[in-house]
This record gives C-alpha cells, structure tokens and sequence, in this order.
C-alpha cells in the first residue's frame, strides 16, 4: 500500500514537472516570436516622434543619437536634426519619475535657441482622462497660458502656475501629472543647454 502512494506521489511530481517544463518552453518561444515585432514598433514610434517635434530635416538623427547618463541610471538620448548640414533642432528623449503613477516618458524637440518646437508623450501610467490629457494639454494654443510651444526654459519658469503665478497652467485636476510632465522637459533643456553650450554637439 505505501509503495503505491509513493509511485502515485512520484508520478504526480513527474506530470507537473513535464508540464511547467513544456509551459516555459511555450513562453519562451513565445517571448522570441514578439520581441523583435515590439522592439520594431517602439522604434517606430520613437521615429515618429522625433518627426512630430522638431523642424523639417534630411538628415537622419538616429545615426547621430548621443546619450547623457542621469543618476537614476536611465539616460536621456538626443536626436540631432540638420537640414544641408545645419542644425534646425534636436529631439530628446527624457522623462520623469515623479508623475502619480511612476515614470513619464517624452519626445522634446527643441530649436538650436532652446526654444520648444514641440513634444510627444512617449510612455506614461497616468491616470486616465486626468494625467493622459497631458499628450495635448501643453500644446493648445487656444489655452496661452498652458501652452509650453514656443516658450524657452531658459527665460518662462517651467513650474505649475500654483508654484509660481508667471508659471504654465496645470491640466485640470492633475497636478502632479502636471509637475511631473513640466520637470520632465526642464531636465531635457537643462542638458540639451550644457551640451549646446559645451559646443560638443
């Protein structure tokens, strides 16, 4: 009788051994099938965001790309757009790690001045209806004071107008998205500006 319960046992062990064996085959195969379908579309949604914010160029700023290193380990990368060999802007890709849900990711593109041609929301958790209105928010021109297009972090305060009265006005409700977004793009001018002025790009 104990010798059967054992064999029973001793098979049961087997079976789920044979089928979390064939279960992380499967995911495995799986994972491979799709990570060069999604590696390919994050590339092309990062191309198309570089196309979005800067000026027409015909270079293409993916082969001139340089990175910066950010004490969180994440990096900021840098788009060089030249049209007849002439800067006409640079897009970066920077983020924050203060939004309410985490991490916000950003396409900048700034003109050779500093000033902010436009940007593309990248990556965000924020929440919906709420944080997600920032992909259009700071781009109305019908809203001037929420508007970032054509301002220059250099001279316009990049805070929420409750930071600071001569600040930008925060998306409805969602301040913290608001801060979160609005710091995300001071730190892409804060290094676009060093690497400007350190003449290295």
């Amino acid at each position: 009788m104990a010798g059967k319960k054992e064999s029973t046992f001793i098979n049961m062990v087997l079976v789920l051994f044979i089928v979390t064996l064939v279960a992380s085959a499967a995911l495995g195969g799986l994972y491979e099938l799709t990570k060069e379908p999604i590696a390919a579309a994050k590339l092309a949604k990062k191309l198309k965001a570089i196309k979005e914010v800067v000026p027409e160029f015909d270079n293409n700023p993916s082969d001139e790309m340089y990175s910066v290193d950010m004490p969180t380990g994440d990096k900021l990368e840098f788009y060089p757009a030249k049209k007849g060999n002439k800067l006409v802007g640079t897009a970066v890709k920077t983020f924050t790690t203060n939004g309410f849900s985490g991490y916000i990711w950003v396409m900048v593109g700034f003109k050779p001045d500093g000033t902010i041609n436009n940007y593309s929301v990248l990556e965000h958790k924020e929440t919906p209806g709420l944080g997600t209105k920032m992909a259009d928010w700071f781009k109305n021109p019908a809203k001037e004071k929420a508007s970032i297009l054509g301002k220059n972090p250099a001279t316009s305060p990049f805070v929420v107008s409750k930071d600071n009265p001569k600040g930008i006005d925060a998306i409805t409700a969602a301040t913290i998205s608001s801060r979160a977004f609005l710091e995300a793009v001071q730190t892409a001018y804060n290094e676009y500006s060093k690497q400007m002025k350190g003449g290295t790009k």
